[in-house]
């Protein structure tokens, strides 16, 4: 079975993701850094729990560089 991301790592990884796609990569040092920078007061593991996160909705596509928001 899968690990289970929890609804904190999920809400703050997409937040961060849809606010800043040009920053983040399929890779993820460079996620994990870019997390680090961006979220002030966040732990080793929480940062690397988002960081993995971002990594797998930038690697499946979820997430497009300069993507906009469909307004309905």
């Amino acid at each position: 079975m899968g690990k289970v991301r929890t609804r904190l790592v999920k809400r703050l990884a997409e937040e961060l993701a849809y606010t800043y796609p040009d920053k983040f990569t399929t890779d993820y040092e460079h996620n994990k850094r870019m997390v680090d920078l961006l979220v002030e007061g966040i732990s080793k593991r929480m940062r690397n729990r988002v960081a993995g996160y971002i990594t797998h909705l930038m690697s499946r596509g979820l997430i497009q560089v300069g993507e906009e928001e469909a307004t309905g």
